[in-house]
């Protein structure tokens, strides 16, 4: 009687384990939800990297690739368990609003403005981007806007702003598209474009487009992970968050960042400093 007791206290032991391992929520902790940018995924990056922090750490990452605006909103939402993005100065306001704890600067590259083989509005002597802008409008030159409150969106229309110009011009077509897309639509159309130089180098094969400005601060493309506030959503994975982010400011992710390339390219720089 004592054994059969003992086996069913064994028996019942093993069924709550299991139940605790196996439950909605012990699964959903081994789950972390990023929400990130459509370049870091175009470029490949992230498909290069996440598979070794999932072998290294055990959780799984579900990646939810959109533009920088919506990243930032289903993060605010408490919708997602970190998220990683490109534009400063929403980054500095979805912190400052409470939503957003510990931004890591991670890695930068640039944007660029790509158009047409034989450059219709001249940019190649252009002085800065500013001056790039208003030569495309003042032609006016065909544009293709992301049009989706991505960061490459927030820096195309700072810079339109910056040069005076309303970004109402005949030849201008906002899309609301990802970078791949855009990217695509520009070279059928043969239209100029702001981009990510990732995102290009990616897509350059597919492309019949050249770079026809580059260079200078206005077009650096900084890239951090934030956490999401506890204090505002605690039941999401903080632990798993926590990792990932850990995870990328290591030496050995930031050596593994660096070495991305793609046909030979280097498409991001490392750029965490303690």
């Amino acid at each position: 009687m004592l054994k059969l007791k003992a086996s069913v206290s064994i028996l019942l032991a093993a069924s709550v384990l299991s139940g605790a391992m196996f439950s909605p929520t012990a699964l959903a902790n081994e789950v972390i939800k990023l929400a990130t940018t459509t370049s870091t995924e175009n470029s490949g990056l992230l498909g290069a990297l996440l598979p070794k922090f999932e072998a290294e750490s055990g959780y799984s990452v579900q990646v939810i690739a959109t533009g920088t605006g919506k990243a930032l909103k289903l993060a605010s939402q408490g919708d997602v368990d970190v998220v990683m993005t490109h534009a400063p100065a929403a980054e500095a306001k979805f912190v400052a609003d409470g939503y957003g704890i510990e931004p890591r600067g991670i890695m930068e590259n640039d944007f660029i403005v790509l158009g047409p083989k034989n450059d219709p509005a001249g940019l190649k002597s252009s002085k800065d981007a500013t001056e790039a802008f208003s030569k495309i409008a003042n032609k006016p030159s065909k544009f293709i806007s992301r049009g989706d409150n991505s960061g490459t969106n927030m820096k195309e229309l700072a810079i339109w702003k910056d040069a005076g110009v309303k970004p109402e011009f005949t030849g201008y077509t906002s899309v609301g598209q990802g970078m791949g897309k855009t990217l695509l639509m520009a070279n059928e159309f043969q239209a100029y474009t702001l981009a990510d130089r990732g995102t290009f180098i990616a897509y350059k094969a597919k492309l019949g487009l050249n770079i026809s400005f580059e260079g200078g601060a206005e077009l650096a493309n900084p890239y951090q992970i934030i956490l999401i506030n506890p204090t505002k959503y605690p039941d999401l994975n903080h632990k798993g968050a926590r990792a990932l982010s850990d995870w990328f400011i290591s030496p050995a992710t930031q050596t593994m960042i660096n070495n991305y390339k793609v046909q030979g390219e280097q498409l991001f720089k490392a750029t965490y400093k303690k």
